[in-house]
């Protein structure tokens, strides 16, 4: 008689595909490689690898989108092959095969628990990456919202300056012609023109940039426009920069750099202000303040232009992972919505223009340059923040390419006394050579 064979108990990916698709609702739409070498999942999908038990233990205390991001980001989890490509086809077959968030029954979570016991991950959580944010003090605070922009932007001048094109734009650019050979600094000198433009600016025009980023629309419209200009922001990273920027052009007579929140800029009778992605940054409750100081700081029949992201109707915008790592404390929402609020403080919105794919565009280029570049940003900041903005941005471009989010420039003017505006009667001529610049 042979003796009886024995059968080897299922690997951990095994157990954690099970555990998975009964969560899910279906079949993983990934293949799992565990870290005692096991496999499970259909062939042919992105390679999900699970490099510690401690990626399990995360999840346990932290379900969803911030565990797997903290997971990553630590390098206990991993996607094989190019980031861009597996997030992509993960999302995709979820949606084709009609998959849903994690549901958790009381008998899935002692099924989880037990599944967690063989596999020895229990334990105490571990400490949250360096990276993630923390923040204290209440929602939107002056304090509390100079540190969450402290965490992104103040991350280094070097850092950026890696990161970005000779503009230091870190916004959205402009493919003016649409051609994709176009490069991101022209895009973003095409941008930078087009806000110009559409905020009528003349010589000597003065010019409040709200958010000013690293100075390029402030540089941009002081030099080629010759106005005056007041550029203010919360990152001292930031205003450091700008000024030494000033001085090299020698524009100290038409810049003022201002390190200051916006509820605390006095004064007004601005003929034009601007807002670059930096709106998101403001708070939903806040938003009719914000929108109302918009409208005290221009003149009457003067223009405001504010470039802003957006989620669409039915998606949440931003995530667990972007308030933890990236943006904490922003608020997106529909277009509709923030043109409402605008209208609501006083402003005519004349115009608006979205820009979602030329973002998809720009985040691109970022992301080639992050991973060209990979060896100099380790040695900068790391090999943990580089992980944390390889998903920031490649997980970006998805959402602007998917519809996900979008980015939007709206133009409005504050109505002088009889209603008037002053504005043009068609848009054309703002458009009109961008493409050669």
């Amino acid at each position: 008689m042979s003796a009886p064979q024995t059968v080897a108990p299922p690997g951990a990916a095994h157990r954690l595909a099970a555990l998975a698709e009964r969560a899910l609702g279906g079949p993983l739409p990934v293949r799992l490689r565990a870290w005692d070498g096991s496999e499970s999942g259909p062939a042919g999908t992105p390679v999900v690898v699970v490099r510690s038990r401690r990626a399990l233990r995360r999840l346990l205390w932290n379900p969803g989108e911030l565990g797997l991001a903290q997971a990553y980001v630590t390098g206990e989890l991993d996607v094989e092959g190019d980031l861009r490509d597996g997030l992509r086809g993960m999302w995709a077959a979820a949606r084709e095969r009609g998959l849903h968030a994690p549901r958790l029954t009381p008998a899935d979570r002692a099924r989880a628990l037990a599944t967690a016991v063989r596999l020895g991950v229990l334990g105490p959580p571990p400490a949250a990456p360096a990276a993630q944010a923390r923040l204290r003090g209440g929602l939107h605070t002056r304090a509390r919202d100079r540190a969450a922009i402290s965490h992104h932007y103040d991350l280094s001048n070097d850092f950026y300056a890696l990161l970005l094109d000779e503009t230091m734009a870190y916004s959205c650019g402009y493919w003016a012609s649409g051609r994709p050979d176009v490069a991101p600094a022209d895009a973003q000198r095409a941008k930078l023109e087009l806000i110009c433009r559409k905020l009528g600016l003349r010589p000597g025009s003065r010019l409040l940039d709200i958010g000013c980023g690293w100075g390029s629309l402030t540089l941009y419209a002081a030099r080629h426009h010759d106005v005056r200009v007041t550029a203010v922001t919360l990152a001292s990273e930031q205003a450091a920069y700008v000024r030494a920027r000033v001085r090299e052009y020698g524009l100290e007579q038409r810049v003022e750099v201002l390190c200051r929140d916006y509820r605390d800029i006095e004064g007004g009778m601005y003929d034009a202000v601007a807002t670059v992605e930096m709106g998101e940054h403001v708070g939903d409750a806040e938003y009719p303040a914000f929108a109302a100081a918009l409208h005290r700081l221009v003149r009457p029949r003067g223009r405001v232009l504010v470039q802003q992201m957006s989620r669409g109707r039915d998606a949440p915008g931003g995530g667990p992972f972007i308030e933890a790592y990236i943006a904490p404390d922003m608020h997106m929402r529909p277009l509709g919505e923030t043109t409402a609020l605008l209208e609501g403080a006083g402003l005519e919105v004349r115009h608006t223009e979205s820009l979602r794919e030329h973002y998809a565009r720009t985040i691109g280029a970022w992301h080639r340059t992050l991973e060209e570049r990979r060896d100099a940003f380790v040695r900068l900041v790391g090999e943990e923040t580089v992980r944390v903005w390889r998903l920031y941005l490649v997980g970006g471009a998805l959402a602007f390419e998917e519809g996900r989010m979008g980015v939007d420039q709206i133009l409005s003017v504050r109505p002088g006394p009889r209603g008037d505006a002053a504005m043009p009667l068609t848009t054309a001529p703002w458009y009109e050579g961008l493409d050669r610049r």
